[in-house]
């Protein structure tokens, strides 16, 4: 019996930790625009698993206007590295996204990727920032790189039938 305590406190221990954040679930989407602009939609949720709905360029570099006519490129899953998955939430605590304007971007150029992101906290409300040109500030545009880049720095596996 003396013992029991000192095996819960192991017990205890050894379970994994569950990723504490304040966001029950962070969708981005990145637009298109008159060039080869990745074109998709991310969801990631707490327990580092994302979904992306790929439909051009997400996965390579276009390079020709027969890209274009390639079929879309279909929905994948993974699970985020702890690093990343750290890295996301960071940048995300550290733009106190609730005081962020809902819409930025210069609508008189045309060209431009319009990047979404829509971000439902853990007491269910939801920030949603529309940025055409992805330039709304810097920490925003870092968010936006860091998310695209999610998709060559992970390993995303496609659902079938997708």
């Amino acid at each position: 019996m003396k013992y029991l305590p000192v095996f819960m406190l192991i017990l205890l221990s050894s379970c994994a930790t569950p990723n504490k954040t304040n966001y029950s679930k962070i969708e981005y989407e990145a637009g298109a625009c008159f060039g080869f602009c990745p074109i998709f939609k991310m969801t990631i949720n707490p327990d580092k698993t994302a979904i992306i709905d790929a439909e051009r360029f997400t996965f390579y570099e276009g390079n020709s206007k027969a890209d274009f006519s390639k079929p879309k490129e279909g929905t994948f899953k993974t699970t985020l590295d702890q690093e990343s998955f750290d890295k996301l939430i960071e940048m995300l605590d550290s733009l106190n996204l609730k005081s962020l304007k809902n819409d930025y971007g210069d609508r008189n150029i045309t060209d431009l990727p319009t990047s979404y992101l829509t971000v439902t906290f853990n007491d269910h409300s939801v920030k949603q920032v529309e940025d055409y040109g992805k330039n709304g500030n810097e920490d925003l545009s870092r968010l936006y790189l860091f998310i695209e880049s999610l998709t060559k720095t992970q390993t995303w596996t496609k659902l079938k039938g997708h």
